[in-house]
C-alpha cells in the first residue's frame, strides 16, 4: 500500500501531460543531438562539451528510479511527480525535470538549460550508457576506412559499435574518450585508447570529414604533474571508402 500510493498520485499529477502516460518515460533514452554534432562538425571533444554533459537516461517510473551516464560515471536519483512532468533528483542537491515532447525526453536542469533525448533502439540489458556509446561509435567511425599514411597502407580498418577494431596493425580494441580523466589529460584534443591483449596506449587523433589521422600521444607534463597530452608522430592517416 505505501509504494501504491505514491504512483497514484504520480499517475493523478500527470493525467493531464498531453495524453503521455507516466510509463511513457520508462527505458533508455540518448543524447542524439550531441551525436549528429559530433558526425558533421568532425571534433569530438567540442561537439560533446556543447551538447553535453549528460549522454544517457534511464528511467523506471514504477521503481521512481532515474540513472544518467556522463560519459565518465553513472549517477543513480529518485524520480518525483510534478505538474506535467517528473522530477529527477540526486545527491548534492542536483536536479533535472523531465518531460515528454512528442517522441522526445525533454531535460531542464536548474540553470534553464535544456537538452533533448531519443529513444534508444533496442537497448536491451546493457550497461548504463552503453546504448549512447554504441550509437556514437557507430555513426562517428562505422564504414570501411582505408589506410592511406602508415603501417599497413592500403588495409581496410572497420571500427565496431562495440569497440573492435579490425585492420590496423596491432591494436584490435579501441575506446573513444568521452569525458572524465582522459578528457582533462587531452585538454581540447581527441583521445581514444588502443589496446590489444588488454595491452595498450592512448592516441590523438583529429577527424576532418572523411579524413581520420592518429598521433603518438606526447605527455608535455613533469612527472610530478597531472598528464597532459599533446599530438606526437602521425601514426596513421585514414581515409573513408
Amino acid at each position: 500500500m505505501r509504494q501504491a500510493l505514491p504512483l497514484a498520485l504520480a499517475a493523478l499529477l500527470l493525467s493531464g501531460c498531453a495524453s503521455h502516460k507516466p510509463e511513457d518515460f520508462n527505458g533508455t533514452w540518448i543524447n542524439q543531438d550531441a551525436i549528429n554534432a559530433a558526425v558533421k562538425g568532425g571534433s569530438l571533444r567540442q561537439a560533446l562539451n556543447e551538447h553535453g554533459p549528460i549522454f544517457e537516461w534511464k528511467l523506471d517510473v514504477a521503481s521512481q528510479q532515474a540513472s544518467y551516464s556522463n560519459g565518465f560515471e553513472a549517477v543513480d536519483g529518485q524520480l518525483s511527480a510534478a505538474d506535467k512532468q517528473w522530477q529527477a533528483n540526486f545527491p548534492g542537491g542536483q536536479t533535472e525535470q523531465l518531460a515528454l515532447d512528442g517522441d522526445e525526453l525533454k531535460a531542464t536542469d536548474t540553470t534553464g538549460a535544456e537538452r533533448s533525448f531519443v529513444r534508444a533502439k533496442q537497448p536491451g540489458n546493457v550497461p548504463l550508457g552503453s546504448s549512447f556509446e554504441k550509437a556514437l561509435y557507430q555513426a562517428y567511425l562505422g564504414g570501411d576506412w582505408k589506410i592511406v599514411e602508415g603501417q599497413g597502407t592500403g588495409s581496410v580498418v572497420r571500427f565496431t559499435d562495440n569497440g573492435g577494431v579490425t585492420g590496423l596493425p596491432g591494436p584490435d580494441r579501441y575506446a573513444l574518450c568521452l569525458a572524465g580523466d582522459c578528457a582533462s589529460m587531452g585538454g581540447s584534443n581527441d583521445s581514444l585508447w588502443l589496446e590489444r591483449n588488454q595491452r595498450g596506449a592512448p592516441f590523438i587523433f583529429k577527424r576532418d570529414g572523411d579524413k581520420l589521422e592518429i598521433f603518438q600521444a606526447l605527455n608535455r607534463a613533469q612527472p610530478d604533474e597531472i598528464p597532459q597530452l599533446a599530438a606526437g608522430t602521425r601514426q596513421w592517416v585514414l581515409e573513408k571508402d
